[in-house]
């Protein structure tokens, strides 16, 4: 499960770079999908990087590729979303998602982008102003 919240959002200026952060807990030894999300008021939820343990493998929207990167702390309880060259369009709220999932190895590349996600973390916010 996601314990507790999300931390690391904060507000910065276009340009500049974050680093959020989601403690996991149960999922050592099986196989998962760890996901960030991000959503606006009013808007529907969208996802923004996915990875799946054990092989590792990871899912980007494209308006985040080459910006963004999903990662894993080596005692693999934490999960990072490195965010680099920040823009206006990036301000939302940020959350964490993890399951255990029944397949193995990864079925397609979006398989975690796509997951039906029962644990959620409370959310940070991230502000980019230009």
């Amino acid at each position: 499960q996601v314990q507790g919240a999300e931390s690391g959002g904060g507000s910065v200026q276009a340009g500049g770079s974050l680093r959020l952060s989601c403690v996991l807990s149960g999922f050592a030894g099986l196989p998962h999908c760890v996901g960030w999300f991000r959503q606006n008021p009013g808007k529907e939820r969208e996802v923004v990087a996915a990875t799946y343990t054990p092989d590792m493998s990871t899912y980007y929207v494209d308006s985040v590729k080459g910006r963004f990167t999903i990662a894993r702390a080596k005692n693999k309880t934490r999960v990072y979303l490195q965010m680099h060259s920040l823009n206006p369009d990036d301000t939302a709220m940020y959350y964490c998602a993890a399951d255990v999932v029944s397949w193995s190895p990864i079925v397609s590349d979006s398989a975690c982008a796509t997951y039906n996600y029962k644990s959620w973390g409370q959310g940070t916010q991230v502000t980019v102003s230009s």
